[in-house]
């Protein structure tokens, strides 16, 4: 007779599984590596993770001490008590996670609003008073012309490019996401 499940006796992990983890954080540590310096001063990393980074970062040569120097830091991310801060960090720049994907719907939303209602201007001017509204509405009547013109949206992705940002200058202001709207 097999014991239920949560009475099972859970051993160390195989050797097998310890390699897998070791591989995986590698793999967290290589995609760290790629990623633009300023993007990745946005992630929180203990100091001696990120030095190691950055070196890797300089080496241009994809040869045998850019791969010796990839397994290092993999074995310093093996000393990191928790990489989920990270995987998760790292998740929000890709627009993997949920919060960050409904936060880009939330920009797309106000953009399509202020391209269908000029008086959607006063909402984003109530809701973050620094606003530039002379700059979105030279881009809100430039998008528009693209549009009729049947010309590429480069308005109209500056317009997200600035709601976007003006949403990260509001939330680093309060430290909350001000602007719900839908």
């Amino acid at each position: 007779m097999t014991p239920p499940e949560d009475e099972e006796e859970v051993g160390p992990p195989s050797k097998t599984q310890r390699k897998r983890a070791m591989e995986e954080l590698q793999d967290l540590g290589e995609e760290l590596v790629e990623l633009a310096p300023d993007r990745l001063k946005k992630i929180d990393l203990p100091e001696d993770l990120r030095a190691a980074v950055r070196t890797a970062q300089r080496m241009t040569r994809h040869d045998e001490a850019r791969r010796r120097q990839l397994q290092f830091i993999g074995r310093v991310m093996r000393d990191i008590e928790d990489p989920q801060p990270i995987r998760e960090s790292l998740a929000a720049l890709r627009g993997d996670s949920a919060e960050e994907t409904g936060r880009l719907h939330r920009i797309e939303r106000l953009r399509t609003a202020l391209l269908a209602d000029e008086g959607t201007l006063h909402g984003i001017a109530e809701a973050y008073p620094t606003v530039d509204l002379q700059r979105l509405r030279s881009l809100r009547r430039a998008a528009l012309s693209e549009q009729e013109q049947g010309k590429a949206p480069r308005n109209y992705r500056a317009i997200f490019q600035f709601l976007k940002e003006l949403e990260i200058l509001g939330e680093n202001a309060t430290g909350k996401d001000q602007h719900e709207q839908g």
